[in-house]
């Protein structure tokens, strides 16, 4: 059965970086695009970060723009978020998505940024 698994959240200081990744089994990964996505409580799921099939098209929110870095390994069936210069506003559960004729969610993962 379809599997997005999340891994690498947790607890970072100000200024700290974490990698998430999402493993995926399945389906097709190099046909899905590959996106992160993440709520804050209280707030609506927001898209942070989406991957092309082939890993050469990009596109951010303007929020994490410059700190954030999406990859996605096609033989391995991951996808990566790097994610630098954390702040008490990105603190969310993260959520790995896939695209394309269906969609698919992973269980999320939680990231607190606090001192």
């Amino acid at each position: 059965q379809v599997q997005l698994v999340e891994s690498g959240g947790g607890l970072v200081q100000p200024g700290g970086s974490l990698r998430l990744s999402c493993a995926a089994s399945g389906f097709i990964f190099s046909r899905y695009v590959m996106s992160w996505y993440r709520q804050a409580p209280g707030k609506e799921r927001e898209l942070v970060a989406a991957i092309g099939k082939f890993g050469t098209s990009t596109n951010y929110a303007e929020a994490v723009k410059g700190r954030f870095t999406i990859s996605r390994d096609n033989a391995k069936t991951t996808v990566y978020l790097q994610m630098n210069s954390l702040g008490p506003e990105d603190t969310a559960v993260y959520y790995c998505n896939a695209r394309w004729d269906d969609i698919y969610w992973g269980q999320g993962t939680q990231v607190t940024v606090s001192s």
